[in-house]
Parts: C-alpha cells; sequence; structure tokens
C-alpha cells in the first residue's frame, strides 16, 4: 500500500475522532432541571436571572408563579417543587420547622417595596391623598390571606384609619400578579402593587413609606425535593451572587441585609 495514502487515511481518522470527542465533552455535563415555586411580584425580574442563570450552567429552570400561601400549602401537599421564592419571610421558616427544607438553606434574596398605582397620572396619587379624597369607586389589592404583598396593603389602610372605610369599594386579587392585572387593564381605578411591577412605566405611584407596613422579607429555600438536585443548588447559589443583587436592586427592590442565612 501507498506509504503516503496509508498516511492520509490514518490522519483523517485520528481527525474524525478528535472531532468527535470534542463535540462530546462540548455537551453539558450532568445537566438538570429545578422546579421553581415563585412568588408572583418577582415575574418581570426573573426572567432576567434565570437567562444569566442559563447562559452560565447547564441547567434549566421550571418556574410557577402565584401567591406565596398557595405555595405553601402545595408545599405541605407534596407538590415538587425544589426551590421556594416567597414574598415573606414566614412561610419558608414554617417550612424549615415542619421538616420540609434543608436545614441552613433559608436565606433574604430581597426586600419588597410597596405602591399604590394608578395607571394614568393621578396628582392626589402622592401619599396617598387619594385614599381619602373618594374620588375613586375600586381600589385593587392582593388577597391578604394568600399574598403577602396584600397583608402589606391591609396594614397601610389599617394604619391610615381606613380599612373599614373602604372595604366595599376592595376587589381582591388572588395575587399579587392578578392584582396588576386588574389595574393595568382599567378594571379598577387603582390598587396597591409591587415596586417592581410598575418601575420606569406610565401612570403615578406613591411609594409607601416603610413604617407603615412591616419589611416584605423575601425569603429562598431548598426544598427537601431539590435536595439532591445540582440545578437547585446551583440556581440558589446564583441568587446570591453579586451579579443577581444587582439585577435584584435595579428592578426595585431593597438589597439583603446580610448575604449569609437571615434569622427572623
Amino acid at each position: 500500500m501507498d506509504p503516503l495514502k496509508t498516511y492520509s487515511m490514518f490522519s483523517t481518522r485520528h481527525f474524525v475522532l478528535l472531532i468527535a470527542l470534542i463535540w462530546i465533552f462540548a455537551q453539558p455535563v450532568h445537566a438538570e432541571t429545578a422546579r421553581l415555586a415563585v412568588a408572583a411580584n418577582f415575574a418581570t425580574t426573573m426572567p432576567l436571572l434565570q437567562e444569566r442563570f442559563e447562559q452560565r450552567t447547564a441547567h434549566k429552570l421550571k418556574i410557577s408563579y402565584g401567591p406565596s400561601g398557595q405555595f405553601y400549602a402545595q408545599i405541605r401537599q407534596g407538590a415538587p417543587y425544589d426551590v421556594m421564592l416567597s414574598a415573606d419571610s414566614r412561610r419558608p421558616r414554617l417550612l424549615e420547622e415542619e421538616k420540609l427544607t434543608l436545614p441552613g438553606s433559608r436565606f433574604t434574596y430581597a426586600f419588597g417595596r410597596l405602591v399604590l398605582w394608578a395607571p394614568k397620572d393621578k396628582p392626589s396619587l402622592e401619599d396617598g391623598g387619594i385614599l381619602k379624597s373618594r374620588t375613586f369607586t375600586r381600589l385593587a389589592i392582593a388577597d391578604p390571606k394568600v399574598a403577602p404583598y396584600g397583608e402589606a396593603a391591609r396594614e397601610v389602610l389599617k394604619h391610615m384609619n381606613l380599612w373599614d372605610e373602604l372595604s366595599a369599594k376592595l376587589i381582591r386579587g388572588h395575587s399579587i400578579g392578578q392584582t396588576f392585572q386588574m389595574v393595568s387593564s382599567g378594571a379598577v381605578d387603582l390598587g396597591f402593587v409591587a415596586l417592581s411591577q410598575v418601575k420606569g412605566g406610565a401612570g403615578s405611584t406613591w411609594l409607601v413609606p416603610d413604617d407603615k407596613y412591616k419589611p416584605l422579607q423575601q425569603q429562598a429555600v431548598l426544598l427537601r425535593h431539590g435536595a439532591d438536585n445540582p440545578a437547585a443548588e446551583q440556581w440558589l447559589k446564583f441568587l446570591r451572587s453579586q451579579e443577581a443583587l444587582e439585577i435584584i436592586i435595579a428592578s426595585g427592590y431593597g438589597a439583603p441585609l446580610t448575604s449569609s442565612n437571615d434569622a427572623d
């Protein structure tokens, strides 16, 4: 056989093998998917974080949005979520006490901020003056029973001695997401929503002072179902990173007090 031809065939085989090995090792290794239960107020911020996370890892996220109280009930009943991002600290703490989380995994990822919002400019919205003016017919809040932002809205109205007076005008959304939709669609005149939902948007807002409601300390926790899921573990690690923190703050949230687990 022609030595040159033999060398050419040998080189070709090795070249093909080399390309195959490069392709194999370039593929995602142990790529997993984590199921996340995420508070509805975080629905505008979460896609930004998800995109960065999936760009930097081989893992994927499957996300469900809703009220924290509903997720808490579902998880207690065995819903197969790996991670919960709550709009409060109470539900994650209760899950921890009920041994449904991995010990030491609970931490604060953001502090929520409540605003009164109307999709059209209303001069009397500043300082909540419109609430006392009676120049509106319906006011939307999230259901206080399941939504922490709804609990905060109720606190504000009670602080202003308006809870009983305005009860007939209140329209309750199942979650803060549904509450936002009711206001943005014009179905109600105005409503209490999350700052992250309206930041940079149209309309007028009143950023409710922090002393009118208990802090919306939003906590994340790794659930028992996600104990052996590397995607869940990596997601929580990313959520505590400086890169994630910058996105969260830019979205209208207050920064966590510390990067470590927060006792409350």
